[in-house]
């Protein structure tokens, strides 16, 4: 029995599934595949349950409507749990996270960490293919977020994760409700704030090639509401601040 599952959350990846899930079979051949899909409108839901029939690793979870990246992960990371994973992946199905990083960071995890990030904002890391405003967003939101809830986590918006299982049952505790964007931020502060090892893993992330990108103006507007609610909480000591 695997104890690494990797989430790929979609919706309208039908161009570059296949290709994200050989390409993470490949890089860790003995972790297992879970594909969370929103009811994609494309037919993405009809190629993950061919790849699963194809493969007993893939497994498919299909989901009524377009809920949301964060409902999409905390479904997934529900269904790993309930089969006794000792691992869970966050992984984009764009292909702009490389599978090939997965044996290191999973290493990591084995090794200790909580929560190890696939960082683009740490020696080591960069970004490729993004004009120079989204790679500005991209550092002032990690800048603020880290100023604002006293992280130390230099790309704590980031997508690329492994968890320890252990983890995500403590975030049971919490209430975590946002979504995209935020849900990165709040998921990684949680763990850091309930005292659990984050780690920190350099990673070249490189714009997708096919599809459209799921981010909007809406997504980052979310974010900066709630991290500033969030740090005003940390400063006026409240405990936990709920969303």
């Amino acid at each position: 029995m695997a104890d690494v599952v990797a989430i790929v959350p979609t919706f309208n990846e039908i161009e570059s599934l296949s290709s994200i899930v050989g390409r993470i079979r490949a890089a860790a051949p003995h972790a297992h595949v879970l594909i969370v899909d929103d009811s994609s409108p494309d037919g993405t839901g009809r190629l993950a349950d061919l790849l699963s029939a194809s493969d007993d690793a893939v497994s498919v979870l299909h989901r009524t409507e377009k809920d949301g990246l964060g409902r999409a992960y905390l479904a997934g990371f529900a269904w790993a749990r309930a089969r006794g994973y000792d691992f869970v992946v966050e992984i984009d199905a764009d292909g702009s996270h490389d599978p090939a990083e997965l044996p290191a960071m999973i290493a990591l995890a084995r090794g200790g960490a909580d929560l190890v990030i696939g960082s683009r904002w740490i020696a080591g890391g960069e970004v490729r293919n993004w004009p120079w405003l989204r790679q500005a967003i991209s550092r002032a939101g990690n800048t603020y977020s880290r100023i604002a809830l006293r992280s130390s986590i230099h790309d704590i918006t980031a997508g690329y994760r492994v968890f320890r299982t252990s983890a995500l049952i403590w975030l049971d505790q919490a209430e975590v409700s946002s979504q995209g964007y935020c849900f990165q931020v709040e998921v990684a502060w949680r763990i850091e704030q309930a005292g659990l090892i984050v780690v920190e893993h350099p990673i070249t992330f490189v714009e997708r090639e096919n599809g459209e990108s799921k981010m909007h103006f809406g997504i980052v507007a979310e974010a900066l509401w709630r991290v500033t609610s969030w740090g005003v909480g940390v400063r006026l000591k409240r405990p936990r601040p709920r969303s």
